[in-house]
This record gives structure tokens, C-alpha cells and sequence, in this order.
């Protein structure tokens, strides 16, 4: 369910989900997302429609661009590419990513007339690199959260969150809404995440309840998390809401989302008061109000998740 603040998205256009999970993990067999067919080369495609095709330069958002990167006309960015919605590689063989991030930098980019010089980057390494100057602009799904905001400006394009997923056969969770409902169990978590910091700034709740600690497994791989749930290596994922629902209707994946936990405001991440704010803000604002933004999160099945306006570091909802 959206925040109160997210209602629906304006100039909605229905289309086909056709996009299957890229399963590294399931021995090297990929899926058909039309025909439910195994691939060739074992890798699940994504899908085809080019949603920014006929976006064009703005110059009233280029204006709000620093000189030196009007002049420049290109934008260092760095992009964790874990698995979709968010970004994913559809292939393989040529390493060339798809997913809703890519999609909307690839939009704003194009609005501001910047070239995007896309360099990917570990999840863990991107936040701690933008304050060195290596990167302007980063992507990987991040939570927008009152620590990260200390330290890392973040310009908001759509609204995701905390989940649950477990086996499909595993029957002894149904919801999780208290952290103390996993005492005992193992939970895999990706590394850097918020998911990590909340289960390990809140293991006291079990002691408190009395009951035997959970115990946090962290995956730098998307696919070494899932294959760990797959044989029982770890017994709870905690993930992105809209991650672990896409993955749970792939058939193969084998597992059942269980339930939204925290919901978050997700955005492009930048250095502290970086001059680049104000024109990425224009511009997801301009493709919220040209339906482009619509499409995308109608491409990739996020809808529900999807903001009527982008903000700058807005304040973390408890």
C-alpha cells in the first residue's frame, strides 16, 4: 500500500507485463516470459518497449544544470545491478542492463541532454564513493533513510520499502510484523542494505522476549541470496518489496513474498548539497507529468509503488 502522500499516478497507460526473473542461480536455465519456454542461453529476457525513444532535450532543465556539465554533456554514474525490477542483466553475453533505474536515468538523462557514462558498482561501494568524487550520480534502489541523509542527498522516483519472502513449502511464517517473530530463524540480507542495519540495530527484541537470537546471513550476490533460501541455507529473505514480489511470481524461484514491513521512498543518490539536485528533481517531475514515468512503472509492474512528485531528501516515514 502507497503512503498517503504517493496517490495514483497521473496519465496511466495500461500495458503488458512480459518480463521474467533472470535466475542465475537455477542451473543456468533462463525462462521465456512470453512462451515459458527455457532460452538458449539460459537468461530470461526483458521487456522490449523503448519508453524513452522520443524523449528530447529540455533546455529549461538543462539551464538548472551547473555550466561545467552543460559544457561537458556527460554524467558520471554508477548503477548496482542486482536483479528486477530494479536492474538486472537480461543477457548474459552482453552485459548490458535493463530495469526500472535504468530506465528512468536513462529518461532523465535525456531531458537534460546528458550523456550517462554508466560504470557499474557494488551496491556496498556506491554511497561511500560519491563523497570521494568518483561518481555524480548514483542508482541501486536506494532507501532514502534519516542516516543516510547525514551524509547522502537523494532525489525521490518512486517508493519501495522492506519485505519478507521465504520457501514456497515453508508454512511457518505467514506474515512478519515484529522483528521478534524471527527469533531463531536465519535471515539473508544483501550487504550495505537498510535491511542488514535494521536486523542488526534490533537484535536486542529477542532477548527481551526471551527467546533464542535470529541470525543475519549477508550475500553481496542477488543470486548467492536466493540460492541460499533455495537449500535452506538461510530461512527468511528480508529484500525490496518490489524485488521479492517479482520474484515470487517467477514459478522457478520457488518462493512466497510474505509482506510489506517498511515502506521507503527510493531516489537517485548524490554527494551532500550537490548542484545537481534541482535539474534531476525537474526532470523526474517532468516525465511524472508527460506520462513517461507512467509507462515505465507500468513496464516493470510498479505501479503501486509508484510518486506523484519527486522530493529532495525528504524525511524518512517511521
Amino acid at each position: 500500500m502507497i503512503p498517503s502522500r504517493h496517490r495514483p499516478v497521473r496519465h496511466a497507460v495500461t500495458a503488458a507485463l512480459t518480463v521474467a526473473l533472470l535466475l542465475p542461480a537455477l542451473a543456468g536455465c533462463g525462462t521465456d516470459a512470453a512462451s515459458g519456454q527455457e532460452t538458449a542461453d539460459g537468461t530470461a529476457p526483458a521487456p522490449s518497449e523503448n519508453v524513452t525513444a522520443s524523449l528530447k532535450k529540455d533546455a529549461s532543465l538543462a539551464k538548472l544544470l551547473p555550466e561545467d556539465v552543460r559544457k561537458r554533456g556527460t554524467l558520471r554514474i554508477a548503477t548496482s545491478v542486482g536483479a528486477p525490477p530494479s536492474a538486472y542483466f537480461p543477457s548474459a553475453s552482453s552485459r548490458r542492463p535493463a530495469g526500472q533505474d535504468i530506465d528512468i536515468a536513462d529518461a532523465v538523462g535525456k531531458l537534460l541532454g546528458l550523456e550517462l557514462e554508466r560504470q557499474e558498482a557494488g551496491f556496498e561501494t556506491i554511497l561511500p564513493a560519491l563523497g570521494s568524487g568518483k561518481y555524480d550520480v548514483g542508482t541501486g534502489n536506494f532507501g532514502v533513510t534519516d542516516e543516510r541523509r547525514r551524509t547522502i542527498d537523494f532525489v525521490t522516483y518512486i517508493n519501495d520499502g522492506q519485505g519478507f519472502s521465504v520457501r514456497k513449502d515453508d508454512k511457518s511464517l505467514a506474515k512478519v510484523t515484529r522483528l521478534d517473530q524471527l527469533c531463531g530463524k536465519t535471515v539473508g540480507v544483501g550487504a550495505g542494505t537498510t535491511f542488514e542495519t535494521t536486523l542488526n540495530s534490533r537484535k536486542g527484541v529477542c532477548a527481551d522476549a526471551g527467546k533464542k537470537p535470529y541470525t543475519v546471513n549477508v550475500y553481496s550476490d542477488n543470486g548467492a541470496l536466493l540460492t541460499s533460501l533455495q537449500q535452506n541455507r538461510v530461512d527468511v529473505v528480508m529484500s525490496t518489496i518490489n524485488g521479492l514480489r517479482y520474484q515470487a511470481d517467477q514459478p522457478a524461484a520457488g518462493v512466497r513474498f510474505l509482506n510489506e514491513f517498511h515502506r521507503l521512498d527510493v531516489g537517485f543518490a548524490f554527494t551532500k548539497n550537490s548542484p545537481l539536485l534541482k535539474a534531476f528533481q525537474g526532470a523526474v517531475n517532468r516525465l511524472i507529468d508527460n506520462g513517461t514515468y507512467a509507462r515505465i512503472v507500468d513496464k516493470w509492474g510498479t505501479k503501486d509503488s509508484a510518486i506523484e512528485e519527486s522530493r529532495i531528501s525528504p524525511p524518512e516515514k517511521k
